[in-house]
């Protein structure tokens, strides 16, 4: 994978490389032959296709640009209360099976003489899910960007998902969600910060 080194260092694997859609197409029907499906069939003919389409919207993350994602979105401000962006709904791809999960993401700072736009927060998310994830990673990348990038007084983020590689195999529960969460600065110095910010995204928690 020829990937640029990021701008932002916590913006890692960062590629503008084109997906290799041939490849995909080609490596889909080998996986239909493999399971018994015979490609020629009506039904499975575009599938090849449809696949490599579908991947390079799930995992379009990977070709994000941190630079442009931020686009000079930075305001100066007199603010230094909590600034809070709840229910962010994310999709991603579970990296040991190749298997969606899904849910939403609550992201809170303190700023600290700079603000971001408000839709910028999402984008951040969206570029960390839509790729080859766990959930665990993807929750330390949302802040640790979102603290290089604005320098705040702190970052917390939770995520909660539902993980399909546990819900349709293995153990097959299909209520059981996951919960993470990271908090920097003064979320993670201050009880009475982290408590207000859970109090706040408490009624969301509910996923």
């Amino acid at each position: 994978m020829d990937c640029d080194k990021p701008i932002f260092r916590a913006a890692d694997l960062f590629c503008e490389t084109e997906m290799d859609f041939d490849k995909i197409q080609r490596s889909t029907t080998k996986i239909l032959e493999a399971i018994g499906e015979n490609p020629e069939r009506e039904g499975l003919l575009k599938t090849p296709s449809r696949v490599a389409k579908a991947y390079a919207e799930i995992l379009a993350g990977y070709r994000m640009n941190p630079e442009e994602l931020i686009n000079n979105a930075l305001f100066s401000v007199d603010y230094d209360e909590m600034v809070i962006v709840k229910g962010i709904e994310f999709y991603s791809m579970c990296e040991h099976h190749m298997l969606p999960f899904y849910g939403v993401a609550h992201v809170a700072y303190i700023p600290s003489g700079k603000v971001i736009g408000l839709s910028k927060i999402p984008r951040i998310v969206e570029m960390y899910s839509r790729r080859l994830q766990v959930q665990e990673r993807m929750t330390l990348q949302i802040a640790d960007f979102i603290q290089e990038v604005l320098k705040p007084k702190g970052v917390a983020v939770v995520v909660e998902g539902k993980h399909l590689c546990m819900m349709m195999r293995g153990v097959k529960k299909q209520e059981a969600s996951m919960t993470t969460s990271h908090m920097l600065g003064v979320f993670r110095e201050q009880l009475p910060t982290r408590m207000e910010f859970l109090n706040r995204i408490s009624a969301e928690l509910t996923f």
